[in-house]
């Protein structure tokens, strides 16, 4: 008789697919092993739809997030205990990865996985099923005899030794239907080479980095749009340009194969700049469309501060290939560092506008620096930390207000250009035309005093008609 393994992931505000639980879950042998994906975005009661997979379950895995995931994890992880005390709950992801021991302070909490958990978790659910003792297993905490333990960390292992992720686990097109597009995510890669100062990875992954071969990628994913027929592949890689050989092969056997799709990726600055115009030419001749690059600080001081390794120059050279080849950008900011000054932030803006004005596909989000876990930055703010899981629940790295350590005077300058350099470049539509107008004379001239159209837009709320 198959045992039953039910994972879950909590709500996000947004439809990328469970890609991790995906990845863990494809590795389990499906003669052995009865799997249950459970999205609490898909559902109207989540709770009520775990508790009803539960019975008689070898154990219940849900990757968490930092934030509000951790949240509605915890309705689920609790709930599950209640129902079913000797269900053994395991949690993977981010937050688990960066508090390993601190999240089995949560009785409903049993073991933790830190990082790549695809050999972690099928070893784990191997051990639970035959009931043996978990001190063999790399990569997890636990609690014996109510002790908490932290076994020897797992070295990261390369892709290749691990099967293909079976998209069959979850429902596909109710994914399609819900982004909008019949849109696929696919991981490449896995972890960053990179030190960035503000950024947890480094912290998780040692700055290890793991890929899938060209040939390997593109035969499933060929095998991926024969099944699905999507339109659009988004890789969910920390940084998949990591090697320009790699690019140009993966470019090349999209080409050979006639794939009929559309990609995006991440791009460092930098990275953009090694490819050169000739690999450029090749990615967006294979279905290249959009890349997002991280710019974080158009202030070359705070690039240092936060060891991002660009420079202001490679930023402005990619964003000019981008520009040439017609490619689609996000480049996100980052304000509010500490030891930030104005005239660094006054940089960002500046670096901002010039951006936005090279092309109207060219987007510019800019988010507040906040302290998450796990990163170089973070250390020296730990006052500034949540210090319960619950806390971190209520924990906003996306959006919400500055640290208290930015001074209210550049948070109002800001949140104001913020709104102008919204929608001062891009559209064309005729019925924005003149807030863009006044956007654009506001922003050129960094003077967002008396901000009354910022006040009419956001009373009436006419964004849907306006983007």
């Amino acid at each position: 008789m198959k045992r039953k393994i039910v994972l879950y992931n909590p709500k996000t505000v947004f439809y990328t697919m469970p890609l991790g639980l995906m990845a863990v879950a494809s590795c389990l042998d499906r003669e052995r092993y009865e799997i249950r994906i459970i999205d609490g975005r898909l559902e109207d009661d989540p709770v009520s739809r775990v508790l009803q997979e539960l019975d008689g379950a070898l154990c219940l895995g849900v990757s968490v997030l930092t934030g509000a995931p951790i949240g509605d994890a915890l309705k689920v992880l609790r709930a599950a205990k209640s129902r079913y005390p000797g269900v053994t709950t395991v949690c993977g992801g981010w937050h688990p990865s960066l508090f390993p021991t601190d999240m089995l302070e949560e009785p409903s909490i049993d073991i933790t996985v830190r990082g790549q958990g695809e050999a972690t978790f099928t070893e784990l659910v191997a051990q639970l099923e035959r009931e043996e003792s978990l001190a063999s297993v790399c990569g997890i905490a636990y609690r014996d005899q109510g002790v908490v333990k932290s076994n020897p960390e797992r070295p990261m292992m390369p892709m290749e030794v691990f099967p293909a992720v079976d998209y069959q686990l979850i429902d596909v097109e109710q994914y399609f239907q819900l982004k909008g597009v019949r849109q696929l995510d696919y991981i490449s890669s896995t972890g960053c080479l990179f030190r960035c100062a503000f950024c947890a990875d480094p912290f998780v992954y040692k700055r290890g980095w793991q890929a899938l071969g060209p040939d390997r990628m593109a035969s499933e994913i060929e095998a991926l749009w024969q099944r699905y027929k999507f339109t659009d592949l988004n890789f969910q890689d920390e940084t998949f340009f990591t090697y320009k050989k790699r690019v140009a092969e993966v470019a090349e056997e999209f080409l050979r194969r006639e794939l009929p799709i559309t990609w995006a990726a991440t791009m460092r600055a930098d990275q953009g700049v090694r490819l050169g115009d000739d690999i450029f030419r090749l990615c967006t001749r294979s279905g290249m469309r959009r890349v997002l690059i991280g710019v974080e600080s158009g202030s070359p001081e705070i690039l240092k501060r936060i060891k991002k390794d660009t420079t202001i120059e490679q930023i402005i050279m990619s964003a000019e290939m981008c520009a040439q080849h017609g490619v689609a950008v996000i480049f996100s900011f980052i304000t509010g560092f500490p030891d930030e000054t104005y005239d660094d932030v006054m940089q960002t803006v500046s670096l901002i506008k010039k951006l936005r004005a090279m092309s109207p596909n060219f987007e510019t989000p800019v988010f507040y620096y906040k302290p998450y876990p796990g990163s170089a930055i973070s250390s020296e703010l730990s006052a500034e930390m949540p210090q319960s899981l619950d806390d971190w629940a209520n924990f906003d790295f996306v959006q919400g207000a500055a640290g208290p350590w930015v001074p209210p005077e550049t948070f109002q300058f800001m949140e104001r250009f913020k709104f102008y350099n919204r929608y001062a470049w891009g559209s064309k539509r005729m019925i924005r035309r003149p807030l863009q107008l006044l956007s654009r004379w506001r922003c050129r001239r960094n003077w967002f005093d008396f901000p009354f159209e910022k006040a009419i837009v956001q009373r009436l709320r006419p964004e849907a008609e306006l983007s």
